[in-house]
């Protein structure tokens, strides 16, 4: 009697994705004899730049997120500038100056300021 014995189907498309992918790169042959060091200079020269690229991106978006923050402090400041200059003008307009110094018994003038000539002659 024969013995059973397992038949591989020629064509299927049998294995994984990563299966198929190592078999295009044939990465078995590049680790066939160990490690490849000549490579190594390469790898960490791409390490080191991924690194970088790495940390300026979240160095960049630390920078920008202080940005907005400042923005809108800036924007608070000037409506609080803006609130405040209104107040001031309307503080210092000759109606309400003559309002707050009453309490003090000061009057307003009724009389027009009166211009005082002095000719050259008198000093």
């Amino acid at each position: 009697m024969a013995a059973n014995t397992f038949k591989l189907k020629e064509g299927a498309s049998g294995g994984s994705l990563f299966s198929r992918i190592e078999n295009m790169l044939k990465i078995n042959g590049v680790f066939a004899y160990g490690l490849p060091v000549r490579y190594l200079p390469y790898v960490l020269f791409v390490t080191v730049v991924g690194i970088f690229y790495i940390g300026n991106s979240h160095y960049a978006e630390k920078n920008i997120r202080k940005i907005d923050a400042l923005k809108k402090e800036v924007e608070d400041l000037r409506a609080d500038y803006t609130t405040l200059k209104a107040d001031y003008m309307y503080a210092s307009k000759q109606s309400e100056v003559a309002r707050k110094v009453e309490k003090l018994g000061i009057k307003e003038s009724l009389r027009p300021p009166e211009k005082i000539v002095i000719r050259e002659s008198e000093y």
